[in-house]
């Protein structure tokens, strides 16, 4: 019986690390950014492979290698060369949806071998979350050596997320907030998932308020300034650059900017002052899964989605 480990990385940064450790077994590099556009819930298909082209093309300019991707899943069509999987993914959003869609993933494979979660976020004795990326080899090796082996609650926890997310009523993953699990990180993520549509007061999702909130209290001298602020400081999401640039586009409306700084203009107070409902000027009707973000807002009261007053019916 084989001894050979198959590795699913977060990305071609970690994988290149665990190569450099000379970490034994064979890789997939998990590419996609399943946190952002439609997705549909079987994922090794022609129908996902051309809805997430589609979007990548259009919000980010992006082209899907299609044989690429399919090469890349090729790996566990030999699954019989494993004797365990293990799945390197950190704490945030963008990976958190990441992984619930390859356990999904290999459960439509029905694979049938030993899931273990390496998972990096809070480090004892240091203030901030790190990446896996970011972890020392030391500490890279201790996570190693601690990963949790998921049962199967924890798989069928993930299979169903990814189902809900793919699927059309978002509230549906509220109990999942609640439930207990190996993933440490799922519940602040979930909730960060349901604050990402527009509050009801002021049309701004969290991310969008707090990098509003940033160019208030802090000297940002440009928008590229202000990427690097963002990008280390928006707690659970964990965007990558061309995502958050998007995002800053998108926020123009409330931003003046000249040669020393950016500033906000009287839009931007009056959104923070929770004023008027700016959803419709920002105009981000990025796809979540299996909704589009306009259609809904985020009740701070209700802790909850509602449907947007001109989507009621």
């Amino acid at each position: 019986m084989t001894n050979k480990i198959l590795h699913i990385t977060n990305g071609s940064s970690l994988t290149n690390y665990l190569n450099e450790l000379n970490f034994s077994g064979d890789f997939l590099t998990w590419h996609e950014m399943l946190c952002e556009g439609p997705t549909v819930e079987k994922i090794d298909t022609q129908e996902f492979v051309e809805i997430r082209r589609t979007f990548l093309n259009k919000y980010y300019n992006i082209d899907i290698d299609e044989y690429k991707f399919h090469n890349e899943l090729g790996v566990i069509d030999d699954i019989k060369n494993y004797s365990k999987i293990i799945l390197w993914f950190e704490y945030d959003l963008f990976c958190h949806i990441n992984l619930m869609a390859v356990i999904s993933l290999l459960q439509q494979q029905k694979v049938k071998l030993p899931l273990f979660l390496v998972c990096s976020g809070r480090i004892k004795g240091e203030k901030d979350f790190k990446g896996l990326g970011e972890l020392s080899e030391s500490q890279l090796l201790d996570h190693f050596d601690n990963k949790i082996e998921l049962n199967e609650s924890d798989i069928e926890l993930a299979s169903s997320i990814w189902k809900t997310y793919c699927g059309k009523d978002h509230n549906l993953l509220r109990p999942y907030i609640l439930k207990t699990s190996s993933f440490k990180y799922l519940n602040s993520c979930l909730k960060a998932h349901l604050k990402r549509f527009p509050n009801s007061k002021n049309g701004l999702d969290r991310l969008e308020k707090h990098i509003l909130e940033i160019i208030r209290d802090n000297d940002i001298k440009s928008k590229h300034h202000l990427l690097g602020y963002v990008l280390n400081y928006q707690g659970y999401y964990g965007y990558g650059d061309i995502q958050i640039k998007r995002m800053i586009g998108n926020l123009s409306i409330f931003i003046e900017e000249t040669d020393q700084r950016l500033e906000l203009n009287r839009k931007g107070h009056d959104a923070l002052l929770n004023q008027h409902n700016f959803s419709n000027e920002i105009h981000n009707d990025i796809q979540y899964g299996g909704i589009n973000r306009l259609k809904y807002q985020f009740n701070k009261k209700q802790n909850k989605l509602i449907k947007t007053v001109y989507n009621v019916n």
